[in-house]
């Protein structure tokens, strides 16, 4: 993230979501009813299970179309494999990823694949959306209420299972958590109507409302209470061992623009930067449709939670959190 921000802004009539906002993806109107979205993620196993870590990958990449309100349509893969390794490893896990394409109603259209000394797997995805249909990182309002849709603490349990402190029959719901697409929640934001939306994933909860606070210039308030932590997380993120490293990199770099009350116990401070992996939504929306929207989202097996509000800025404050 750092890096991006000195990259030059390109401008071009069409672009209307490029980098000045760190959004979840790219915006290029392409008629006037249709721009295209494109985005591309990749990285490491974080489970063992090759079919399980594919299907991850690829729920993890269609996230970011979702985040803005689109509809992903077409898929390619991007591969790293070691010779070292059974190429049934790479059949594996490329099943699970195509597996939960179709459950998405995406169509792999090809890829590209290179010899490394590490599995690296992920894919670029490209969506639909109206152009004045697109929901990015910074609508969001003064007055909105914030809603989360997946509890967070991925990377801390994921560490504690590799690290042999877990098993994996003792973290099903994480599991199941990150390979749940957000294509449900999304439709019904789109269809209810809000503000600002992103989706959580390496920078964390408070690494993401950081761009969305940034980019719509305002303050997020965040009630740490009412976030939504996976069993376990807050027991493992005070074992430094545990940590993931872009744990203590997150907050390094973001502390600087927010406030931590001293009410909030130092787990919790903690598993607020903890890097996600297919994480759920942050979504801002006014507070006279944020009802609706939980009620829908519930009905449909979605477990959203209020988890702050939206202010006024405040001089050097992006984010307070109680």
């Amino acid at each position: 993230m750092q890096v991006l921000h000195q990259l030059p802004v390109v401008k071009d009539k069409d672009l209307i979501v490029g980098i000045e906002t760190a959004d979840d993806a790219g915006v290029y109107k392409i008629s006037g009813d249709t721009a295209v979205i494109t985005t591309l993620d990749f990285f490491p196993p974080i489970v063992d299970d090759a079919a399980t870590f594919g299907a991850i990958a690829a729920a993890n990449a269609l996230s970011d179309v979702y985040a803005m309100g689109g509809t992903p349509r077409l898929a390619t893969n991007i591969v790293c494999f070691p010779k070292k390794l059974p190429m049934e490893v790479l059949g594996d896990i490329i099943r699970g990823g195509m597996d939960k394409l179709k459950e998405a109603g995406v169509l792999l259209v090809g890829g590209h694949s290179v010899e490394d000394s590490e599995v690296k797997y992920g894919l670029s995805i490209t969506g639909f959306v109206h152009p004045e249909r697109i929901v990015t990182n910074s609508g969001a309002r003064p007055g909105d209420v914030l809603i989360l849709t997946k509890p967070i603490g991925v990377g801390v349990v994921t560490g504690a299972v590799k690290a042999g402190k877990l098993k994996p029959s003792d973290v099903e719901d994480v599991f199941s958590s990150m390979t749940a697409l957000n294509k449900r929640a999304s439709e019904l934001m789109v269809e209810v109507g809000v503000n600002a939306c992103t989706d959580i994933t390496g920078y964390g909860l408070m690494g993401h409302a950081m761009e969305m606070a940034r980019g719509s210039g305002v303050t997020l308030e965040i009630n740490s209470k009412e976030v939504m932590v996976f069993p376990h997380a807050l027991e493992f993120v005070k074992k430094r061992k545990i940590r993931p490293r872009t744990l203590e990199e997150n907050r390094d770099f973001l502390l600087k623009d927010m406030v931590i009350s001293g009410r909030v116990d130092e787990a919790t401070g903690l598993i607020l930067f903890d890097p996600q992996t297919s994480g759920g939504l942050l979504i801002s929306v006014d507070p006279g449709r944020s009802d609706t929207l939980i009620e829908r989202m519930k009905r449909d097996g979605i477990t959203p939670a209020v988890v702050g509000r939206v202010v006024q800025s405040r001089v050097g404050r992006l984010i307070c959190v109680e």
